[in-house]
């Protein structure tokens, strides 16, 4: 019993010993893209990826995290107006 228990334990905090030292992993990565344009009112910040997939991922008002193509134009007017926000939230 105790070699069942002591594997158990091993198996869910063996992915946690690989990461110890290193750069902090993400949690959440976009593997699917998203082909639905967004209101852009929703969006308040956003991350760049480039692995496994490029991407942008943008987080709404409600934390909900969508993955799409940096390429379109909607896109990228979304990046520059969160930006601009940022930017007059700072002075």
């Amino acid at each position: 019993m105790n070699i069942v228990l002591t594997a158990f334990v091993i198996y869910l905090f063996f992915p946690f010993l690989g990461s110890i030292g290193s750069q902090p992993m993400r949690k959440f990565s976009c593997v699917i893209l998203s082909t639905q344009q967004r209101n852009i009112r929703n969006l308040v910040s956003y991350e760049k990826q480039q692995s496994p997939v490029n991407a942008i991922m943008f987080i709404t008002t409600k934390g909900i995290k969508i993955c799409v193509r940096p390429d379109q134009k909607w896109v990228q007017s979304a990046m520059k107006m969160i930006d601009q926000k940022r930017t007059t939230k700072r002075k």
